[in-house]
């Protein structure tokens, strides 16, 4: 399992994780895309902008393999912001998985990490 070194390993200040610390014996977590409802918690919100403005800085366009990722975290981003870049292979329990950030979803669904309120 690849381990995305100097990336966060969770939102600063409180207990919403980004990384994990090591393989897990029984495989990966599967990703699945999970709805995001228009009630949930601000803190939710919060870390889910977070993680995603990490993603970017961290990997911009360019597909990353999902390695020490944390799939929980992932998956509330999964299927929209965060896509897989080998559509025809993708296995959601693998740490190989290689996935990338759809950043035309991004600044739609998350304007605010851009600084520039959504626009080009």
């Amino acid at each position: 399992m690849l381990k995305h070194r100097g990336f966060p390993g969770r939102l600063p200040g409180t207990d919403f994780q980004f990384v994990i610390r090591r393989a897990n014996k029984k495989g990966a977590s599967p990703l699945i895309a999970r709805e995001r409802y228009a009630d949930r918690r601000p803190a939710d919100r919060r870390a889910d902008a977070f993680f995603l403005a990490s993603l970017i800085e961290h990997f911009g366009e360019e597909p990353f393999e999902r390695g020490n990722l944390d799939a929980g975290r992932l998956s509330w981003l999964f299927g929209r912001e965060v896509v897989s870049a080998e559509p025809d292979d993708f296995d959601p329990e693998s740490y190989e998985a290689l996935l990338r950030v759809d950043l035309k979803r991004a600044r739609a669904s998350f304007p605010e990490i851009f600084g520039d309120g959504g626009g080009a």
